[in-house]
């Protein structure tokens, strides 16, 4: 898929505010600097569409970008730390979960783990809140650049076997460097035929 345009829509902090469905959504979700912006920003290939910040839990919205003028990709609030109270980090969780389980144009949301550790609780016990609820979703191991490839594949296969006590079968993977674009193609690949099959529908 090559990318020929991509702007920014609207920021919405409920399901009701977001844009009328009527186009595929891929939404990219995961902890507090897990480096989902630069991800977005890799993707596209505008680096200044999502806004990359130094502080975890910059995204407190749910952010839609048109992408090709023929689907959306969203930017949903990161789970996990962030310096605000925990009644308004409720509040983003709260509304990044409605979207998740109500917008009928979710075509797949992409879940960001960072590759330089282990399976962290939180990543699991979301991974398996999707399960139980047929969320269809993917996982991209970051930063991957900052780790070498014996310890990535320790990763992968560590966070495979967590998975496998609870699952059947494992969603498919992706791994990915902002810095070294990695993992670009193989993404929209998947965004592209997926398309495909939801038009299908």
């Amino acid at each position: 898929m090559i990318i020929h345009s991509a702007s920014f829509i609207r920021s919405s902090t409920s399901i009701e505010q977001c844009p009328e469905p009527v186009k595929p959504e891929f939404a990219f979700i995961g902890r507090s600097n897990v480096g989902k912006s630069s991800l977005i920003n890799m993707l596209t290939g505008f680096t200044r569409l999502a806004k990359t910040s130094g502080n975890p839990g910059k995204t407190r919205t749910i952010n839609h970008f048109l992408i090709n003028e023929d689907w959306f990709l969203v930017d949903l609030p990161g789970y996990g730390y962030a310096k605000v109270s925990s009644g308004m980090r409720e509040k983003w969780v709260k509304s990044a979960e409605l979207y998740i389980l109500k917008r009928e144009t979710l075509a797949c949301l992409f879940v960001l783990l960072d590759s330089r550790h282990e399976p962290q609780k939180s990543d699991l016990a979301f991974m398996e809140f999707l399960g139980i609820n047929q969320v269809p979703f993917v996982r991209v191991f970051t930063k991957t650049d900052k780790i070498t490839r014996n310890a990535l594949e320790k990763t992968i296969h560590a966070h495979n076997n967590a998975l496998l006590k609870v699952w059947e079968t494992l969603p498919p993977s992706f791994i990915s460097s902002s810095v070294k674009r990695s993992g670009r193609e193989e993404i929209l690949a998947f965004i592209e035929e997926t398309i495909k099959n939801f038009s299908n529908r």
